[in-house]
């Protein structure tokens, strides 16, 4: 069965940085865009950033570009996201996703999500 499942989620302190990854099983990710969104409870979903399949390009919110890096492992079938500089705003629940296409589409709705992990910044 197709699964995604994240990791890495933690507290930590405005300023530091943390590594989430995205474990794929079930389908070999590397041919498909995978995306991270994240969500704080009562507000509206975000796409942080997205990896195109095959090519790899890239893609980041204005928010945090320039902090945050999406990169693959492809013999680990993971995608991950690197963050550093995080700041309180960062904190919610990070979720990767796949409509299993080729191209970064992060407005059109996800057929497979992970049950998210959850990042906390705060002092």
């Amino acid at each position: 069965q197709i699964r995604l499942v994240e990791s890495g989620g933690d507290l930590v302190q405005p300023g530091g940085s943390l590594t989430l990854s995205c474990a794929a099983s079930g389908f070999t990710s590397e041919g498909y865009a995978i995306a991270w969104f994240r969500q704080v409870p009562g507000q509206e979903r975000e796409a942080v950033s997205c990896i195109t399949g095959a090519t790899h390009d890239t893609w980041y919110q204005d928010s945090v570009k320039g902090r945050f890096t999406i990169s693959r492992d492809r013999a680990k079938n993971m995608v991950f996201l690197q963050m550093d500089s995080l700041q309180p705003e960062d904190s919610a629940v990070y979720h990767c996703a796949t409509n299993l296409v080729r191209r970064c589409l992060v407005r059109e709705a996800m057929d497979y999500w992970g049950r998210g992990t959850l990042v906390t910044v705060s002092s």
